[in-house]
């Protein structure tokens, strides 16, 4: 009787992932009843009918929803549930978490190899170069989308390579951690924001003269200056000539306020210090989430910050400030060229424009346009004939809206995102979207049909602390320079050609 009980239990299991484990307790519990759960702990749950011998059976139960069982997890490769046990007791514990990573890694590790074997296949069935020449020259393509197809092509075949960053100082190159960078207008130079190892973090300025289609190397620069403070936002400005200083939000800590930095970039060039001109300067501000700078003749030396719940314009040159007072903290803002009138996304999930030719206003009747996302608004990109606005939020959602009608046209899927402020990078001259998601997957979207074109895994593990920061133009280097997109994780730059 004795020996039958115990098979029971070791039997003890489920045929369907919609049954639920059956607790099995005794008031008193003796050397016996401890083996017997030990033994339990460690049986297997069968989550339905074994597939090892049929791929095609096994990724359908993947690919399907698995409910969750408290106190067990589904592994999904022996398709069974397994119990969790508990930490105190146990050398390696399971966690949710530790399982989620170690999946997420072994896809990551995956689709490595398959870019490394040449495996990545076109997103597009029958998107050849053969194939688009042939329909070209029988009239079935228009050039324009012959030319877009062409660049998706291109996106596809990239292959990454790793560039070598040389420094006149030795001992800086590849011991700091990229944490963001900033390309000019040219993209000639790239600013850095980088985590040092004692803690706090330091800037540069990378020259991408040096990179061209046979030679990966470039020039990093850095200055003596570091902040213990954490960098929320960072661009360009253009005071004495074109992207002459970078701007820069730093967060408050302790007993020092936040500020807004004006460095000249000259700081970081290789030439005598005595020699360096420019301008230094920085203002106290409370927490700024974002800054934007103004290019709009009417407008000039003018700068924007995001802070909690009011939007500051500042003017460099005389020291003049406007208040505008809003219902939530304003995450994204971007100046647009044609007219003085600055774009705002907040962490209520709207977004709305502020003439800055106009003055204080008690309320909120100087808002003019007006869209809303459900959920936080972290970028936002002004297309170039300003008649279209990206904006990506916290839910991943990534949409295109017609600032004529205030509606959303289009929506970019394949995004991920739950709370951290990431960038957008368009590129209207290639037709491509590209951003970076909480995952550490760096996404390449067609800009006119919003197709998924490509999706690049990070060459280093995930972590929330290594997030690749990401660059893409069509002349890396300047006029003469090489396409494609640029990449930073950790303490490496990678390049990915689109030649």
């Amino acid at each position: 009787m004795r020996r039958q009980c115990r098979r029971g239990k070791e039997k003890r299991g489920w045929s369907g992932p919609r049954h639920g484990p059956r607790p099995h307790r005794r008031a008193g519990r003796g050397p016996r009843a401890a083996s017997l759960e030990r033994e339990e702990a460690q049986t297997p749950v069968t989550a339905g009918p074994s597939s090892s011998g049929d791929p095609s059976s096994s990724s359908s139960v993947q690919n399907s929803v698995v409910p969750e069982l408290p106190g067990f997890y589904y592994d999904s490769e022996k398709n069974r549930y397994f119990r969790l046990l508990p930490g105190h007791n146990n050398y390696n514990p399971l966690t949710k978490d530790s399982i989620q990573y170690k999946a997420m890694e072994c896809k990551r590790l995956r689709l490595l190899e398959e870019e490394e074997k040449q495996m990545k296949k076109t997103t597009r069935a029958g998107l050849n170069s053969s194939v688009l020449l042939q329909k070209r020259q029988l009239g079935l393509l228009s050039s324009t989308s012959y030319c877009r197809l062409v660049h998706e092509l291109k996106v596809n075949c990239m292959q990454r390579r790793k560039i070598e960053i040389h420094s006149p100082d030795s001992s800086v190159a590849g011991t700091n951690n990229f944490k963001i960078i900033v390309a000019d207008v040219a993209c000639e130079r790239i600013f850095t924001v980088s985590d040092v190892e004692h803690g706090g973090c330091k800037y540069g300025i990378i020259n991408l003269s040096g990179l061209g289609k046979e030679s990966l190397t470039v020039e990093m620069y850095d200055n003596l200056y570091f902040t213990n403070r954490k960098v929320n936002s960072v661009c360009w400005a253009s005071l004495t000539h074109p992207d002459s200083h970078v701007l820069l939000c730093l967060m408050g800590i302790a007993e020092t306020p936040g500020c807004a930095s004006l460095l000249p970039a000259s700081l970081f060039s290789s030439t005598n210090p005595g020699d360096r001109p420019g301008m230094l300067c920085s203002f106290k501000i409370s927490t700024a989430w974002s800054c934007a700078w103004c290019l709009n003749p009417q407008a000039d030396n003018c700068f924007s910050t995001g802070l909690t719940r009011r939007v500051l314009v500042t003017n460099v040159v005389t020291g003049h400030r406007q208040t505008f007072g809003t219902s939530s903290d304003v995450l994204a803002q971007q100046f647009a060229t044609q007219t003085p009138v600055l774009y705002n996304g907040c962490r209520s999930g709207e977004i709305f424009s502020i003439d800055v030719r106009q003055r204080n206003r008690k309320g909120q009747s100087w808002k003019a346009t007006r869209l809303f996302h459900g959920s936080a608004v972290t970028s936002i990109h002004l297309m170039e004939a300003e008649h279209y606005l990206m904006a990506a939020d916290m839910a991943g959602k990534i949409k295109l809206w017609d600032l004529r009608t205030t509606k959303c046209v289009k929506q970019y899927k394949g995004h991920h995102n739950e709370y951290a402020i990431l960038p957008l990078h368009v590129n209207e001259e290639e037709g491509l979207l590209t951003a970076v998601g909480q995952d550490c997957y760096t996404r390449i979207w067609s800009l006119q049909d919003a197709h998924l074109l490509r999706t690049i895994p990070s060459p280093h593990p995930s972590s929330k602390d290594a997030i690749p920061s990401v660059v893409f133009s069509s002349r890396l280097g300047g006029s003469q320079g090489v396409p494609g997109l640029l990449m930073a994780v950790k303490q490496d730059l990678y390049h990915f050609s689109y030649i």
